[in-house]
């Protein structure tokens, strides 16, 4: 069959239409792992509705003239709900004005963006996205480690300790692998679940576990533990903190690795 081509001329003309709502990634909390477009959409909106985990620092870069409406969310806590969030998204975004949905992380990992963008589409308001830096990748950098290794692993599990039906189920016995990675989000709740799940599963109880609590931010504080003692070790730990599993920070690694040829 011979390709029939098309002059511009009959070529379909869409209208570029209007972006009622940017949803922005913030990052994990330091100003400094913010993106430029992230910047940018925050100098130039009207209103900013955000979460609870956005860091002071990004708060503190938005112009004063911008209105900012709190729309957090706490595990297991005080939270503004889903169906709140989106009608509040769909009556900003409707008033005409530049909207600002300002998510930590990245707005694509764990951060129901799916359910906003639904909101949206069914009011029939357009919107774009700018990805951000997510915890997982800022946390392996402060512990000095990679999310990926040649000969280790092959593959990056980003899973979460626990969903709306309570402490979630994840593919325990490929997690159980030695020399897999899994950054483990909001899993200090389900950390002795987590624990006896892959244990159960064959996981070594010596499987190094690094929490990396506020990620980036001033007060950021590491932890290195194993599977045997995660539970206790996330009892010490305040803030949000992100659970990798099967790494340790570089220190530790280190260390372990230079006992170990001692005892050999």
């Amino acid at each position: 069959m011979t390709a029939v081509p098309y002059s511009p001329a009959e070529l379909p003309v869409f209208a570029p239409q209007a972006v009622a709502v940017t949803f922005v990634g913030a990052g994990p909390g330091a100003a400094a792992h913010l993106t430029l477009g992230a910047f940018r959409a925050l100098q130039d909106c009207d209103v900013v509705i955000h979460d609870r985990l956005v860091g002071a620092e990004i708060l503190a870069l938005i112009p004063a003239h911008v209105t900012r409406l709190d729309v957090g969310k706490e595990g297991f806590g005080p939270s503004t709900t889903q169906p709140i969030i989106n009608a509040t998204l769909v009556a900003q975004a409707m008033t005409g004005r530049r909207i600002v949905r300002l998510k930590g992380g990245d707005c694509g990992i764990f951060g129901r963006l799916d359910e906003e963008m639904d909101a949206l589409e069914a009011a029939g308001l357009s919107f774009r996205i700018i990805p951000g830096l997510t915890s997982a990748a800022v946390a392996a950098a402060s512990i000095g480690q990679s999310l990926t290794r040649r000969g280790r692993n092959g593959a990056l599990r980003i899973v979460t300790g626990h969903d709306m039906a309570g402490f979630a189920e994840q593919d325990w016995r490929g997690m159980a692998r030695t020399g897999e990675v899994a950054a483990i989000y909001m899993g200090k709740k389900s950390a002795r679940f987590i624990q006896g799940r892959l244990i159960m599963h064959g996981a070594d109880p010596a499987t190094p576990v690094a929490i990396v609590e506020n990620v980036s931010r001033a007060d950021q504080r590491i932890v290195a533990a194993s599977l045997a003692t995660l539970p206790e070790a996330v009892a010490s730990v305040d803030g949000p903190a992100v659970l990798l599993y099967g790494l340790a920070p570089r220190q530790a690694r280190a260390a372990l690795t230079q006992l170990k040829e001692a005892t050999a």
